[in-house]
């Protein structure tokens, strides 16, 4: 089977490959676990107080400001633009931080790393737009591992370029610049699709273009929904001014029926717990994540020969991956322990956060951050399939997006309050401390939850007949 396959042959692989080519090469980044060092090394030559304070919170801000925005233009303009567009922003990211310098060109540059991470759900929507629905777990698998094992790689690329070869950091950054720009490439040849999940769907067209309504059975639809060449030759032609209503009209009853759909997805008080806990945990994770460089260099400040993050990263993603893939083959009833899984491994992250904090060492801090990495990584897998599962209709992504930007909103306050200037401006051992009680709380919060769950079901237990058998609610 070649290049030229026939489409019922090849319809998903082609696809699937360009976009798994795609994610290998934007992930495979060896310089990524080394960013504070390069930064506050002689290339840069910026403070901790600079990076920490005054660049890395535009990410977070920008983040926040542009996805509600991508989630819909990616699914007006059918996925494949915005990813080309992201290709562009690495490009654009890499090309910053290579060859620009002082605290406004950084922070130009977390913009656009910014709008990087927001084009993300085009990467990972991108594939049901042009794949049958049978091959959607398969093509789920390959996307998502792809990207895991691409950053395990350039990690490990990175660690033993910079340990074993001497290489700078710089020279890991043309690498990953070379990367991204193989990404970008590789994204011009996906193909183009024809539908989305709102504005291009199917069903939602022809709903709105064969029959919206009585009143627009006309030839004035039917010359909308033909080609260029009839439409010139129909006697009832559409003017422009009519086309921007129709399109209008259309605007506005797809934003009508996705306040409907995100009303019938949160209808669940168990996929509302499921997703208080996806924002909470996903804020302090992105926090965590965003700064535990700078944690990392004042426990063990060092150069080149001393560092050892590219190494932990590529541990703690393999960890997480695993631990990913574990969950989903062990058999327990997450609707009735699922909770109380959430109150115990997030009680897990926050003594792991408290002993980076507090230890000294710093193999004891990679420690506490393998650990951490880990146990959210096992959280977030069930979570994610324990909203799947409840959903009530197929409108995955929209859930993840709001869940998603609820949580930035959160890591936004967070930020604020804790890194900005205009805020407490804490240090970074005091910024851990805070993380470790953030989740903390998190713990305490489940475990109440857990707790009342547990009481209620032997409260029903002691109301039914001796062997009778017990039935949860599964709107508790």
């Amino acid at each position: 089977m070649g290049f030229w396959c026939r489409k019922e042959q090849c319809g998903w692989i082609y696809p699937t490959i360009l976009l798994c080519l795609y994610g290998f090469f934007t992930f495979m980044r060896p310089s990524e676990p080394f960013l504070i060092p390069y930064l506050t090394g002689p290339e840069h030559n910026l403070t901790i107080e600079q990076v920490t304070n005054l660049v890395f919170p535009v990410w977070t801000y920008s983040y926040l400001a542009i996805l509600l925005p991508v989630l819909l233009l990616t699914d007006y303009l059918r996925y494949k633009p915005v990813i080309i567009f992201q290709g562009l922003c690495y490009i654009a990211t890499w090309i910053m931080l290579l060859f620009s310098r002082g605290v406004p060109a950084m922070q130009a540059m977390e913009f656009l790393y910014g709008m990087v991470t927001a084009t993300e759900v085009a990467y990972y929507s991108y594939i049901y737009s042009v794949v049958d629905i049978e091959h959607y777990p398969r093509v789920t698998s390959y996307c998502r591992s792809i990207t895991l094992v691409s950053f395990t790689i350039g990690a490990v690329l990175g660690q033993l370029l910079v340990s074993l070869a001497g290489v700078s950091y710089f020279y890991l950054n043309i690498i990953s610049l070379t990367s991204v720009s193989v990404a970008f490439v590789s994204s011009l040849f996906l193909p183009m699709p024809s539908r989305s999940m709102f504005f291009h769907n199917k069903a939602v067209g022809d709903a709105t273009q064969a029959s919206p309504s009585e009143e627009q059975k006309s030839p004035k639809d039917q010359t909308l929904e033909s080609s260029g060449n009839s439409a010139q030759d129909s006697p009832s032609r559409t003017t422009e001014p009519e086309l921007e209503n129709i399109s209008s009209r259309h605007f506005f009853r797809v934003l009508w029926q996705l306040c409907k759909d995100l009303k019938e997805c949160y209808s669940s008080k168990q996929l509302i717990y499921w997703s208080l806990w996806w924002a909470l945990a996903t804020a302090g994770y992105n926090q965590v994540i965003n700064y535990v460089q700078v944690l990392w260099e004042h426990v063990e400040p060092g150069r080149n020969s001393t560092v050892y993050n590219g190494g932990v990263e590529a541990v703690s993603t393999f960890l997480g991956a695993l631990s990913s893939f574990l969950v989903g083959h062990v058999k327990v009833d997450w609707d009735r322990s699922g909770e109380l899984a959430l109150a115990i491994f997030s009680a897990v992250d926050a003594g792991a956060l408290f002993l980076m904090d507090y230890t000294k060492n710093i193999w004891l801090c990679y420690t506490g951050y393998l650990i951490f990495k880990a146990s959210y990584m096992l959280l977030i897998t069930i979570s994610t399939f324990q909203i799947a599962v409840n959903l009530s209709m197929e409108r995955y992504a929209l859930m993840f997006g709001l869940n998603t930007f609820v949580a930035l909103a959160l890591q936004t306050i967070l930020t604020v309050i804790v890194v900005d200037p205009r805020g407490l401006e804490l240090d970074i051992v005091t910024q851990f401390l805070v993380y470790g009680c953030y989740f903390a709380v998190i713990a305490g919060i489940f475990f109440v939850r857990s707790l009342y769950i547990l009481i209620l079901q032997c409260c029903k237990k002691s109301e039914n007949e001796p062997g009778g058998e017990i039935h949860l609610h599964t709107e508790l």
